[in-house]
């Protein structure tokens, strides 16, 4: 068996791969660097050039081939190769007749647990917004705790209101329910221990990004001052970063993204590294419903997976592929389809321009960039 092409498509908001084989076998996945979608598929297709008239099954192979034939690494790379080892990995499914998660080690679970985001422009909203979600079967919520433009206002106000409409959530939904929070990266290390200090009373499953991810020194300097676990990671690209958070110990659980952590290959073995520190795994999950697929099969496959994103897709998005998997009652399906599960519709994704995103900032009163 020989990759005859692989082929980037830029569709909606999503980075799509397809790679083909000599045998009419054709690969399926999907890159997850959001911001810089034309970039990796020019990368993708500068891949294409090695991996064209090799043998798609030697995966790992290719993996230390292109990861260290100059030892340059970075997120582009990173995202393009995950989506590439997405699509041979659903290639040696789909020849030997198995779902990927039985190549990977068999079903650790019957069903993948999902979260709902919780949205609304005031906390009246939000609160709204928890009670349909919990009526609608999940058990697993997440809200950001700020609201639009939230830097124009001074940081206690903003950690004032943030109380105020976590109490608001937990009034609505209770404590049988778990909710986290997701900051974005938008606080500084003063900021963030206050917060997390007084959110405290509410049994916050986890308290997600809230520095900027480049110093895990100010995450380990957060970590010894609040009493909510962390959930750290989302924007690490390869597994000697994982290694290092990890080893730090300040996260409960870590994000690691199939789609730009290295495909299957990789975050399996980042799953592993977190299984021997007794940490969870929280994917990072964003895209299409080939991305969807692809993750199931990966939480399917692991012992510490805890919980990943909804995300649900419209109609017009789950068109993308032949059989978008299901949720009901807060959890995906695992479906037994050969490979990843699911066939991109090229003649569908056709249909939809490539989303631009143009760099814009978020600034304070004093016209500083406040994240």
């Amino acid at each position: 068996m020989k990759i005859t092409n692989i082929k980037p498509i830029l569709t909606e908001r999503y980075l799509l791969v397809r790679v083909y084989t000599d045998v009419d076998i054709t690969g399926n996945g999907e890159a997850g660097l959001w911001p810089h979608h034309p970039t990796t598929a020019e990368m993708i297709r500068e891949l294409g050039a090695y991996f064209v008239g090799k043998d798609p099954r030697l995966i790992e192979h290719h993996h230390q081939v292109i990861s260290r034939n100059t030892h340059f690494s970075g997120a582009v790379m990173s995202a393009a190769l995950s989506a590439i080892d997405i699509a041979l990995w659903d290639i040696l499914g789909k020849s030997v007749g198995l779902p990927v998660y039985q190549l990977l080690g068999g079903k650790c679970r019957d069903k993948i647990r999902v979260f709902e985001n919780i949205g609304g422009n005031t906390i009246d909203d939000r609160r709204e917004s928890a009670k349909r979600s919990v009526a609608n079967g999940f058990s697993s919520l997440r809200t950001n705790p700020f609201f639009t433009d939230f830097e124009k206002q001074e940081s206690t106000a903003n950690i004032t209101q943030a109380i105020d409409l976590i109490a608001a959530i937990r009034d609505a939904i209770g404590f049988e329910i778990d909710l986290g929070v997701e900051i974005h990266r938008n606080l500084q290390p003063d900021e963030a221990v206050t917060l997390a200090k007084a959110l405290e009373p509410y049994r916050l499953k986890y308290y997600e990004d809230p520095l900027a991810p480049r110093s895990l020194e100010a995450h380990e300097y957060i970590a010894k001052h609040i009493g909510i676990p962390m959930a750290l990671g989302e924007r690490c690209h390869d597994i000697f970063q994982f290694k290092d958070l990890i080893d730090r110990g300040i996260a409960a659980f870590v994000r690691t993204d199939v789609s730009l952590a290295g495909g299957f290959t990789q975050t399996k073995k980042i799953a592993s590294m977190a299984e021997a520190a007794a940490i969870q795994i929280f994917p990072h999950l964003m895209g299409s419903p080939v991305n969807h697929a692809a993750f199931a099969h990966f939480a399917a496959s692991i012992p510490n997976y805890y919980v990943m994103e909804a995300g649900l897709h419209t109609t017009a998005q789950r068109s993308l592929v032949d059989h978008p998997f299901e949720i009901s009652g807060g959890y995906r399906e695992i479906p037994d389809r050969p490979g990843i599960g699911v066939e991109i519709n090229e003649e569908a994704a056709a249909e939809f321009a490539a989303a631009s995103r143009p760099l814009s900032g978020n600034f304070a009163t004093d016209g500083s960039v406040a994240h």
